[in-house]
């Protein structure tokens, strides 16, 4: 009895949003998490009151950090949370963008791997997330340990066979 009570309160919901805007129904059944997910055409980013101001952060803050790619979420989450307090609407904008694209794109473009679309490379997040990622690898990974330029970054276990390796590759 209670599911039929469910499927007739979700018809009249489906009925009365069916007169709404194709927004407002987006948004009255997934609710504001929506606004970041994509498009962001229309997004209110409002940044006029501290608690606006911090509900925002908190919320790009929280996406950074929990994209379900380890190396994203150390890279992007570290870099969003020492400086979005000082991002501007501009920048606040670019930041969504860049947390809207797909995790296996933004881990090749940022280290390297391959050549961004032009608006991606245009963005000014990215290009300081990315300068901090290749900064890190310059100074902390030799050049013989990365793949060239448009090559994939995956290496065996035994990739290491035959370079003044131990006889076992890796180890």
């Amino acid at each position: 009895m209670a599911s039929l009570r469910r499927v007739f309160r979700l018809r009249e919901a489906l009925m009365l949003s069916a007169t709404r805007s194709p927004q407002s129904l987006v948004r009255s059944h997934v609710g504001p998490v929506s606004r970041f997910s994509s498009g962001h055409g229309s997004v209110d980013v409002d940044l006029s009151d501290e608690e606006r101001r911090r509900r925002l952060h908190n919320r790009l803050l929280y996406r950074s950090r929990q994209r379900g790619f380890l190396e994203l979420d150390l890279v992007v989450g570290t870099w969003v949370e020492e400086h979005i307090r000082g991002m501007d609407e501009l920048h606040i904008r670019a930041l969504m963008d860049v947390l809207d694209l797909e995790n296996p794109d933004l881990w090749k473009w940022l280290t390297s791997q391959e050549e961004p679309p032009e608006a991606v490379r245009t963005n000014p997040v990215f290009s300081a997330i990315q300068s901090k990622v290749m900064g890190n690898l310059d100074s902390h990974a030799a050049p013989e340990t990365r793949a060239n330029p448009g090559q994939p970054w995956v290496r065996g276990w035994d990739d290491k066979r035959g370079m003044q390796g131990g006889p076992f590759g890796n180890q």
